[in-house]
């Protein structure tokens, strides 16, 4: 999906697959989290679900690596509090194992896509071959 037909170097973001499936993952727990009658809880889902991309493009924003890279761990951590919810939804029969289903297979897609962004960047902190800015992305 395409949400805005302005480019600039900020927002380079909107191209990561991994932030383009966060936002689905917040939509996905929008819906499952729809007749949950508990706000605090309903609440509390898409909070942690929403982090994930807003993290994602906060951090690049920032166009530095090194503050980038932070901001990717608290998407990680908000990926980790998203499933324990989720979980915790299974369990008191909140929603169906199917529902539940679906959701682990596309958190796990964006879990594992995070993972993939967080790694060579992490690794070239370990190397020395850390850049301090960003690479420029082409602007359309």
């Amino acid at each position: 999906m395409e949400y805005t037909k302005r480019r600039n170097l900020n927002r380079g973001y909107m191209k990561l697959e991994v932030w383009q499936r966060g936002l689905d993952l917040f939509e996905m727990s929008c819906r499952l989290t729809r007749d949950v009658s508990d706000f605090k809880l309903r609440s509390q889902i898409k909070d942690a679900a929403q982090s994930v991309s807003a993290n994602i493009s906060e951090g690049y924003g920032r166009r530095s690596l090194a503050e980038y890279l932070p901001f990717l761990y608290t998407a990680k951590g908000s990926l980790a509090e998203t499933l324990t919810r989720a979980c915790g939804l299974l369990r008191a029969q909140l929603i169906t194992t199917a529902d539940f289903e679906a959701f682990d297979a596309l958190h796990y897609e964006v879990e594992n896509k995070l993972l993939n962004l967080i790694s060579p960047l992490a690794g070239k902190r370990c190397t020395g071959n850390w850049l301090d800015s960003l690479p420029h992305p082409q602007i359309d």
